[in-house]
């Protein structure tokens, strides 16, 4: 039986494997600490082939002495936990996140294509939202927002679906977050962390009293709970890296009205100076138009109207003289 003092210096160290493990940085050794535990996948049932392996269950653990793992089952923990195993090192973490601005004609048939999309790509509905504004000629046009969730390995054949529904591409953005450092110091936390929790098991087994047991239960309960801790996050990565986020904007197009007439301006008068030289002038050019003019008529009455009406006014003068000449033969 082990004494009081044994156990308090057992759960001790235990608490500084405990704090180790959550700062994700080993132990300074010259040489690499090997872990010999056998690899059992976690219970991640919807995890996709191409995430990273699963990190092995803490109760299938190797105790000292026991038979190593065949080569290749065994997880290595460098110093920092800063490079990818060899078998991940083609295989990158990396989340995608797309948005993506487009310039429909219809706003209702370009949601029911994107909607088509999704599907055929495999994708599911994260989010929608629509809305309506008022154009310049008064008419209400709907605008919509989708985002969407698509397999990575179907990002760029869903971006390239969802522009062929656009009139025109007002906007695109892609962005991409590279995980597998953390992914993998995640790993090496939890190896640390199962470990710590295999002998904070034994050395509750060998607790003898109440107390000893109350307090090294304690400390089992903070290590489980930071296990379940980084379990949960590496789940939320490999999900995440599985798929990839597009939100997609459908803007109307608005046609534009038709451009106002505009009025020629009047110009405006600009008031001439009084000028007596060119008055006189002016005076002295309409008088020799005048006496032109009378001339000409003169020209006129004696070259046509003279030569017309001078036989006609001889006949009836030679007339008038026959007729008075009568009257004063016959008053005699």
């Amino acid at each position: 039986m082990k004494s009081p003092a044994q156990i308090a210096f057992v759960v001790l160290s235990a608490v500084a494997l405990l704090l180790t493990a959550c700062a994700g940085v080993a132990a300074p050794t010259a040489a690499v600490e090997e872990l010999a535990q056998p690899a059992a996948p976690m219970n991640e049932p919807n995890r996709p082939s191409s995430s990273m392996p699963p990190v092995p269950e803490s109760e299938k653990s190797a105790s000292p002495g026991a038979d190593a793992p065949p080569p290749g089952e065994g997880i290595v923990i460098q110093a920092g936990a800063d490079a990818l195993p060899a078998s991940q090192a083609n295989n990158r973490m990396v989340i995608k996140n797309g948005e993506i601005r487009l310039l429909v004609e219809d706003s209702d048939n370009a949601i029911d294509r994107a909607l088509q999309v999704t599907g055929d790509v495999r994708g599911y509905i994260i989010s929608s939202r629509s809305w309506y504004q008022n154009g310049p000629d008064g008419q209400n046009y709907k605008y919509a927002s989708i985002t969407i969730g698509v397999p990575a390995d179907q990002f760029e054949t869903a971006m390239r679906r969802l522009r062929a529904i656009a009139l025109r591409v007002l906007d695109e953005n892609v962005s991409g977050q590279d995980v597998s450092e953390e992914y993998v110091d995640l790993q090496s936390q939890l190896v640390n962390l199962e470990a710590t929790r295999d002998r904070v098991r034994k050395f509750l087994e060998d607790a003898q009293s109440v107390e000893e047991s109350l307090h090294v239960n304690n400390e089992l309960a903070k290590i489980e709970a930071e296990i379940e801790k980084v379990k949960g996050r590496m789940n939320y990565l490999s999900n995440r890296s599985a798929f990839s986020t597009i939100t997609v904007t459908f803007e109307p197009d608005i046609p534009p009205l038709p451009p106002t007439p505009t009025r020629t301006p009047v110009p405006t008068a600009t008031p001439k100076p009084w000028n007596p030289g060119e008055t006189f002038q002016s005076a002295t050019k309409t008088l020799t138009n005048i006496y032109q003019v009378l001339i000409e008529l003169a020209i006129w009455i004696l070259v046509v109207i003279v030569p017309l009406l001078v036989p006609p006014a001889l006949v009836l003068w030679g007339i008038f003289k026959l007729a008075t000449r009568k009257k004063t033969q016959t008053a005699r």
